[in-house]
């Protein structure tokens, strides 16, 4: 009688691929769940927890995402300058409108991570976010990924 065992991918063996999303008119959550997804290497039938096995992620037009509801007035980002009740907050559209509006994504994706992991923080590297349509990574030859979370009235046009 043969034992069967899980066959565990080792770091040298990853074979990682380039793709392309272009976020103009997509959700935030619905998006940064995919890429989240992409960049752990979730979706990969051989994904071992504890190895970088995602792929890189490049999306373009990020400053052209979408919020449903009353998000965009009402989302706020909280951070502390470190000193006695030095508590800062800035809503989302005050970001969108602001001078990096790719943080927005960036921020969303990176709290759908493992919090606090060398693993995550290595896995955020390959995420790459850029503001307009230009991006300077078209020698890895992207594969453009039509993101499926985007609703029938976007897709059609």
């Amino acid at each position: 009688m043969t034992t069967k065992t899980t066959q565990h991918l080792k770091g040298a063996e990853v074979e990682k691929r380039w793709i392309l999303i272009d976020a103009e008119g997509v959700v935030v959550g619905r998006l940064a769940s995919f890429i989240a997804m992409r960049l752990r290497g979730k979706h990969r039938a051989d994904y071992t927890p504890n190895v970088d096995c995602g792929d890189h992620v490049v999306v373009i037009n990020a400053d052209k995402v979408k919020f449903t509801g009353r998000k965009l007035a009402q989302k706020e980002y909280f951070w502390h300058t470190g000193y006695p009740g030095g508590i800062k907050s800035r809503t989302a559209a005050k970001v969108l409108e602001g001078r990096f509006p790719e943080r927005v994504l960036e921020k969303a994706v990176e709290r759908m991570l493992p919090k606090e992991s060398p693993l995550a923080r290595q896995q955020m590297t390959h995420l790459r976010l850029y503001a307009g349509a230009e991006h300077p990574h078209s020698a890895q030859s992207p594969e453009l990924v039509n993101f499926a979370g985007r609703n029938a009235k976007n897709a059609r046009s």
